[in-house]
């Protein structure tokens, strides 16, 4: 594992690394974003190389969090299956076929010169 992961304060996170890496997702990224919203507070993002991967991947991660005793809150993209969401409530898992995930690129979004909005507010302020 990644040693900066260390500062993602989850005990959820390595079941759901360890789910990626079972069914061979491909640059497999972590970020930290509790900074940024209070919504999550990991986003994970990895990639497929099919829509029956990233199906198998999204099912695969669900199964060992549940196996794990927590909930699975949602699931999107299922049908087409070019990029499912599994929201996990603190931690988003993002699984995206290759070309899909160049285009959107959240990991830039997500590491950008993004501020948190209670910063952005209080530039406003008058």
């Amino acid at each position: 594992m990644n040693p900066s992961l260390s500062t993602v304060p989850n005990s959820l996170l390595p079941t759901v690394l360890n789910a990626l890496e079972d069914i061979k997702a491909k640059n497999i990224e972590v970020l930290d974003v509790r900074a940024l919203t209070s919504l999550f507070d990991t986003l994970v993002i990895a990639s497929a190389d099919s829509t029956r991967q990233t199906r198998a991947l999204a099912h695969h991660v669900a199964d060992e969090v549940r196996n794990a005793g927590k909930k699975v809150l949602s699931m999107e993209g299922l049908q087409s299956g070019e990029w499912i969401l599994v929201d996990l409530g603190s931690i988003i898992v993002h699984l995206m076929q290759p070309m899909i995930r160049d285009y959107y690129d959240l990991s830039s979004l997500w590491k950008g010169p993004l501020r948190p909005a209670s910063l952005i507010a209080q530039d406003l302020a008058p």
